[in-house]
């Protein structure tokens, strides 16, 4: 049987409109206020609906604010878990 010819293959060179890739500066640590407010609103949130289940029918604001106390803490504490992906 005939042995087939080889073919030879072409050395890669990369597309000339590429840019070359940029090294990004690495992000230092948060500042320790951020981690404060973070977990502040997130212990606020907390708070807000413990007291609105223990206390909100003594609490005239509380009490006008009805189901609304439901979304002010859920916001609050979502806010602040929101804040934990830009938390370095």
């Amino acid at each position: 049987m005939p042995k087939s010819k080889v073919r030879k293959k072409t050395a890669y060179t990369p597309p000339a409109d590429r840019r070359t890739p940029v090294k990004v500066r690495a992000a230092g640590p948060s500042h320790p206020v951020y981690k404060g407010v973070m977990f502040g609103l997130m212990l606020l949130g907390l708070a807000w609906l413990v007291v609105n289940y223990l206390a909100g029918d003594k609490i005239p604001f509380m009490l006008e604010l009805g189901n609304w106390n439901f979304a002010i803490g859920f916001v609050l504490m979502i806010s602040g878990l929101m804040m934990t992906m830009r938390w370095r």
